[in-house]
């Protein structure tokens, strides 16, 4: 869309700071991961019935929006992230009148639904696939990517590990992902299609928006040219340079979203800072907003293995988003999800003498950033990473091939890389939600769940960590009162200091500093002599104590 057609399009809305007021801006999103939410039913799996016997914990948190990862028909070789229907609702999760309840109790409650979209790829087993192997005359052939040849086009290498390409018949087929999750072909306008067609059947039932699984991958480079060696320990840097990426996503918001109220934000992995205001400017018509990477990257290496990592670095990814975005773009801020470790144990302090003090301070970060915050269920309780001891207890297929690529292979030993994945492993935000000290932490009544509970989950569960959560009630309502906290100005106050993250937020009529000491040692700095609106400890003192959080007005 041309600049100036937009202007006129937007004539009339209410801005602040020079950005246009929406509704997503100003929402707080809380994602559920319903496999380990709450099981409704006593088998053991998390469900759709169970989030709504559950819904209050999240009203009361006071949220807007809530993010349900993948609830569709699945295998399950990627928990859920491998889709044989999308018009279906997975067994484990319940029936579709039971994803309705759920809608209806959403709205009912205030609050809104945005669903996945995992559209880069599919199951192996969903129909198109199936008839899609059966030969290149196939009219399903041209649904997915293949290659007839003795060897496959190029060295492509699955970001989950090991080769792109996988034998079939006579031909290749390309998975980024895992070998159960073959490539769409969005070249085909047929694919695009029926991507729309689905779209429309849950934004028809009333859903609210969604969350984009790996959006930038789903145009493909057709010449099929080697990864270059500087990428190849990070290919995603690649896959996400298609040539029609762009097209699709305009394509897409003029064909379907453009027609309802939505919220959409698109998983920008492999996307680096200078290129997603491409994703995310306004008057381009693709994402709302878009995941950047940067901050849950902080402790990786450029081979993705574990590091040390220091505050510095951390608050110079806030300042280097907030440079690269004008007013047209609106980030999305998120330290922890489904594929993360756990908030505090990676940013904070786990140990029994100050998980509840930085698991505030970390929500107080969180929710005064400059875009949408993004909450992951477990955030407002604190909890914290698992301890893998042995490659039996992974779940995740990440980490079981990572221990094939690196163990078996010998380019690892066995206790570094457990020790790397005590770190990173993705099954850490995986493991069920305990809601209190009994059996099984209340979240089953059956005899094992489908994922061990955390160890501690006698110490750590909703019942015993309402200090955590009434702190994230009280940040959520202080950010919908305070504008300044939405879209104000962003000034990092001291970006080299090792343990203090301090900023200021500031409007034309509000002007709000964040202070916040990021270790368990008291800190001696200045303090405004001004209002302090909100303290994470009963009262100020002279100086920051350990994990202390503070917001000023000037």
């Amino acid at each position: 869309m041309q600049e100036g057609i937009f202007a006129l399009t937007l004539s009339g809305m209410e801005s602040v700071n020079g950005y246009i007021r929406r509704w997503w801006k100003e929402a707080v999103v809380y994602q559920v991961y319903p496999r380990s939410f709450y099981d409704s039913n006593g088998d053991g799996v998390g469900d759709l019935r169970g989030i709504v016997e559950k819904l209050d914990h999240i009203e009361g948190l006071g949220v807007d929006v809530i993010w349900l990862s993948p609830h569709f028909d699945s295998p399950n070789a990627d928990n859920g992230y491998d889709i044989r229907d999308y018009r279906k609702v997975g067994a484990e999760f319940g029936t579709m009148q039971d994803f309705d309840d759920l809608l209806s109790a959403v709205h009912a409650a205030g609050m809104r639904l945005i669903i996945d979209l995992v559209v880069n790829h599919t199951s192996d087993e969903h129909r198109w696939f199936v008839e899609s192997r059966k030969g290149p005359d196939n009219p399903y052939r041209d649904y997915y990517i293949w290659h007839e040849g003795d060897q496959p086009p190029n060295d492509w290498t699955s970001i989950f590990g090991g080769p792109a390409w996988k034998r079939d018949g006579d031909g290749w087929y390309l998975h980024l992902f895992h070998d159960k999750q073959p490539d769409l072909n969005w070249d085909n306008p047929k694919v695009r299609a029926e991507v729309h067609d689905l779209m429309r059947f849950w934004l028809d039932k009333g859903v609210d928006g969604f969350r984009m699984d790996v959006i930038p991958f789903i145009s493909k480079d057709k010449s099929f040219p080697d990864l270059p060696p500087q990428w190849r320990s990070r290919p995603q840097y690649v896959y996400t340079q298609g040539p029609h990426v762009h097209d699709y996503l305009q394509e897409m918001r003029r064909e379907v979203l453009d027609a309802y109220d939505t919220m959409n934000v698109g998983e920008a992995f492999g996307v680096t800072l200078a290129r997603t205001p491409d994703f995310i400017d306004e008057r381009r018509g693709e994402l709302d907003m878009a995941f950047q990477f940067a901050a849950v990257e902080v402790d990786r290496d450029e081979n993705g293995h574990w590091k040390p990592w220091s505050l510095p670095e951390l608050k110079a990814v806030f300042a280097r988003q907030d440079a690269a975005f004008d007013t047209f773009c609106w980030p999305a801020v998120f330290l922890s999800n489904h594929d993360n470790p756990r908030l505090v144990s990676r940013y904070g302090d786990g140990s029994p003498a100050w998980r509840v003090k930085s698991a505030q301070v970390l929500a107080t970060l969180l929710l005064t950033q400059k875009g949408t915050p993004f909450l992951y269920q477990g955030d407002e309780i604190g909890l914290t990473n698992l301890r893998f001891t042995s490659p039996d207890q992974f779940n995740d297929v990440w980490s079981k091939n990572g221990w094939r690529d690196q163990v078996e292979s010998g380019r690892m030993r066995a206790g570094d890389f457990l020790a790397e994945q005590n770190h990173l492993s993705r099954d850490h935000a995986r493991a069920p939600m305990p809601w209190n000290g009994g059996c099984n932490g209340g979240f089953t009544t059956a005899p094992t769940p489908w994922f061990a509970l955390h160890p501690d989950f006698d110490v750590i569960n909703t019942a015993g960590s309402r200090d955590i959560y009434r702190y994230y009630i009280r940040m959520i309502a202080l950010r919908r009162k305070h504008l300044a906290l939405i879209y104000g100005d962003y000034n990092d106050l001291a970006p080299e200091h090792p343990r203090l993250f301090a900023y200021e937020r500031r409007t034309d009529g509000e002007r709000l500093r964040t202070y916040l000491n990021m270790s368990a040692q008291p800190l001696d700095t200045p303090l405004p002599n001004s209002d302090c609106i909100l303290c994470n400890y009963d009262e100020p003192a002279p100086m920051l104590r350990g994990w202390e959080a503070r917001i000023y007005r000037l």
